[in-house]
């Protein structure tokens, strides 16, 4: 009987259990978009999950989203990440890098650049700054010519994640970021190839994982999507036909996974399990009122298809999570003040669960 605690072959990686850390972003990078200490501890205290997925990390200098993230498009950056990497593989863990491109969800205040985007459409609402949130500017749209070297950034991302010592890269392509903004029936109001279609809104998102795969292989390559998720004001009018064809041409590819985000309704997602081929990674929904997912939710899950389970804020108080879903111990909450303020507290600070006699 498949559990969350059966081991599971992903590529080329045997993992001891099906428990993923999702991707968080706690901007705590240093100046210069460097990995830190700090970011190896955190990452190392959490290395019995059978994945890591990092924090999403910008592809480019205009890739990047937000202040305090990190990045892999120096070699600065590369040497930086390896501390990371060496410290999870010494406590036994597998990480792969999230590859972010942030795309019109960004600041000239963050990177020095304007954002660039598939249209010259805003996102909706705030976006963070080094002086504090300030509205979401608007994009300058890519010429058609310059797509494709935006499409290759993820893989030129990948190529310096394996040299630094990740497993392997996923793509962000949820979340109303860059390949969520060319899904979109609203940030893309293209005429090119790259939109107006649902082969031209796939287009760029299956350039941009074809393009990694070549790069890196497929067994080191996966892909996150958010179906309807409606993030930073992404609207997408035909999801199940738009995922449907996606997945279809993914599949294709032979990545290692697609990690899906529960954001559209179940049967439009068990209709996207049958269309996806190979592994998949949920990543459930909380319900209503709850603070961090739990081990009914992805039993649900196990129990209608997917592989492997992600969990995102159960992860940050409790590095000791698997064990703790393992044995039915209390979930600690997470203090949400300390999520994006910087510094160890709220970092490292959670300990293992302290049993008493």
């Amino acid at each position: 009987m498949t559990t969350l605690f059966t081991g599971f072959r992903l590529g080329g990686l045997q993992l001891p259990n099906r428990v993923v850390m999702a991707p968080m972003s706690r901007v705590r990078a240093a100046e210069g978009g460097l990995a830190t200490p700090s970011m190896a501890r955190y990452y190392a205290q959490r290395a019995t999950a059978g994945l890591i997925v990092s924090e999403g990390v910008q592809p480019s200098l205009i890739g990047q989203s937000n202040p305090g993230t990190p990045g892999l498009h120096t070699d600065e950056q590369v040497a930086s990440w390896r501390q990371v990497t060496e410290a999870v593989h010494t406590n036994g863990g597998r990480i792969f890098a999230q590859i972010m491109h942030g795309g019109r969800v960004s600041h000239p205040d963050t990177n020095g650049l304007r954002p660039v985007g598939p249209s010259a459409v805003p996102a909706t609402g705030e976006v963070f700054t080094p002086t504090g949130p300030q509205p979401a500017p608007v994009p300058r749209a890519l010429d058609t010519a310059e797509v494709p070297e935006h499409a290759a950034s993820y893989a030129e991302a990948a190529r310096r994640a394996v040299d630094a010592g990740f497993d392997g890269v996923e793509l962000h392509g949820a979340n109303g970021y860059l390949i969520s903004q060319f899904l979109s029936s609203n940030a893309n109001l293209r005429t090119d190839r790259y939109g107006g279609s649902v082969a031209g809104r796939i287009r760029f998102a299956v350039e941009a994982a074809a393009a990694t795969v070549d790069a890196v292989g497929a067994e080191r390559t996966g892909i996150r999507l958010s179906p309807g998720g409606g993030f930073w004001g992404v609207e997408e009018s035909d999801v199940p036909e738009l995922y449907t064809a996606l997945l279809t041409e993914l599949s294709g590819l032979g990545l290692a996974y697609v990690h899906l985000e529960a954001t559209a309704p179940e049967e439009t997602l068990l209709a996207l399990r049958r269309t996806w081929p190979g592994a998949l990674v949920m990543n459930p929904v909380l319900p209503m009122g709850a603070k961090q997912t739990g081990r009914s939710e992805a039993d649900h899950w196990l129990g209608l298809g997917a592989d492997l389970i992600s969990f995102g804020r159960a992860f940050i108080a409790n590095p000791d999570l698997v064990e703790r879903l393992r044995t039915d111990l209390p979930i600690a909450p997470a203090d949400e003040a300390t999520y994006f303020q910087g510094g160890d507290n709220g970092y490292l600070t959670y300990p293992a669960y302290q049993y008493t006699a």
